[in-house]
């Protein structure tokens, strides 16, 4: 199979995703990514002029349910499981100086 991407463009990719990739990974992620996009390519020869935009494979129907205002959990329940508290708070580390 024909590589669509080049190891250059595998090394972009990954340095946009902060990714430290070995030789080996770029060439295998090579060949999958373009494996993903001759794919793609595959999907874009298909005729979906008859298709509705909105048509889906299953008939699916909202599964969301009602908002419904309800009193919150009280706060020493909502900090019980919390490694520590401060009070009815989480207490979390300073990571700012």
């Amino acid at each position: 199979m024909e590589s669509k991407l080049s190891l250059e463009q595998v090394r972009h990719v990954a340095r946009l995703a902060r990714l430290t990739l070995s030789p080996v990974e770029e060439e295998r992620y090579q060949r999958q990514l373009s494996a993903v996009l001759a794919h793609a390519e595959q999907l874009e020869q298909l005729d979906t002029s008859q298709i509705a935009p909105t048509a889906h494979a299953a008939d699916l129907t909202c599964l969301m349910r009602e908002d419904v205002v309800k009193p919150s959990l009280p706060p020493e329940i909502a900090v019980a499981n919390a490694p520590e508290r401060e009070g009815e708070c989480v207490a979390v580390p300073k990571i700012i100086e």
